[in-house]
């Protein structure tokens, strides 16, 4: 029998995490993939990376077009609804027996209601993780609550998932799926990947760079401390990757940008590099600064030091890898100081995973198409 899965994807982010349980589940004879796309794939600001998943081989049956222009909550409340009437539309349209969603990004809200409300399971990956200094934070945990079938990243994950009421028999332990990158996807040589970027100095050493508004102040913040930072190491390229949708997401990108046309010999931006290409610069770098998901998830498992700057990603699980630091230049320095020293970096010799070794995208594929969806929707809270 064949069973039918809808994956729902918003950006650059959750479709690398997703691109190789996708493939899995393409690869079956016994499973036909729906494909949805929305939100920042479908814009050029944001480097429109709905090529990409062409690209890649994958038939998109629906683009679910929503309102990115603005830079503000009322903006992205506006997009929610859009995409929560867009997507209700589409899953009901091609009536998948399980709606496939990745992390915390309001386009995930947004799909889950449409699920909820057309009535069709959800599968939810990485519920249960914690990132303090965004609202991404309760959209995850709301996602969980909205859906149906868990696979997480690590135990204390798992843990999280049951103290919210979900049944203990439908949350599985399966690991991080971007590690598959890691296991299945060949990394581009040094020089090949930075002369393909048009980085002139490839013999210098070089730093990546990824930060994302900090959602869960009042305010926008102001990153000129980074700036201010970044600078101070003028013997390191710097290469800058594309900044979320985010509320307060054009003040950064615009210092950003003012700094690599202030340094053009050595700070590159990139809307985005693709998963094979960003993972492959990560392999290569003497570290990672900001405060993307990936510098405690990806970054430690290739070996990289993370300097992760901020609340964003507080309470998740960290690799002794990562060196925590405030938004402040002297700390910043410190820390980039630390993270490509000698000493730390004989310290941390070997990879450490704390999200499972790369084997993700089969173990979810196998309970997918195991799942009993029978009485699914039917759901009881399970009291610790």
């Amino acid at each position: 029998m064949t069973r039918k899965f809808a994956v729902i994807t918003g950006t650059r982010a959750d479709y690398g995490h997703l691109y190789w349980l996708m493939k899995e589940l393409d690869d079956d004879p016994e499973v036909e993939l729906l494909v949805i796309v929305t939100g920042a794939h479908l814009s050029s600001k944001y480097g429109r990376t709905v090529d990409q998943i062409e690209a890649d081989g994958f038939n998109i049956i629906e683009r679910v077009s929503i309102q990115l222009d603005e830079d503000d909550g009322v903006a992205i409340a506006k997009s929610v609804a859009l995409a929560t009437i867009g997507l209700a539309e589409a899953i009901k349209r091609h009536a998948p027996e399980v709606v496939i969603l990745l992390g915390d990004r309001f386009e995930e809200l947004a799909a889950a209601q449409a699920a909820l409300f057309v009535g069709v399971p959800v599968a939810h990956l990485h519920g249960g993780e914690t990132s303090e200094g965004a609202i991404d934070e309760s959209i995850r945990h709301a996602v969980t609550k909205l859906s149906h079938l868990h696979f997480v990243a690590a135990d204390d994950y798992r843990k999280r998932v049951l103290q919210l009421g979900e049944n203990p028999k439908n949350v599985f332990n399966c690991g991080a799926p971007g590690l598959d990158h890691l296991a299945r996807t060949p990394s581009i040589p040094r020089d090949d990947l930075l002369n393909g970027l048009g980085i002139s100095q490839i013999e210098w050493p070089y730093m990546m760079v990824t930060h994302h508004p900090q959602t869960i102040i009042d305010g926008q913040e102001d990153i000129s401390q980074l700036i201010d930072a970044l600078a101070q190491f003028t013997s390191h390229n710097i290469i800058i990757t594309g900044v979320n949708a985010d509320p307060g997401n054009v003040d950064i990108r615009a210092k950003l940008e003012g700094f690599c046309a202030m340094n053009k010999d050595r700070a590159y931006m990139f809307d985005s590099l693709g998963q094979k290409r960003y993972l492959s610069a990560i392999r290569y770098a003497d570290c990672v600064v900001g405060n993307s998901s990936s510098g405690l998830i990806e970054t430690p498992a290739l070996n990289t030091p993370t300097v992760n700057i901020g609340d964003r990603q507080g309470g998740r699980l960290k690799a002794i890898s990562v060196i925590d630091c405030a938004l402040e230049t002297s700390s910043i320095v410190d820390a980039i100081n630390t993270a490509i020293s000698k000493t730390f970096q004989e310290s941390i010799q070997g990879p450490v995973s704390l999200y499972g070794i790369g084997d993700t995208a089969g173990k979810i594929k196998e309970h997918l198409k195991s799942a009993d969806l029978s009485n699914i929707k039917r759901k009881s809270f399970f009291d610790v």
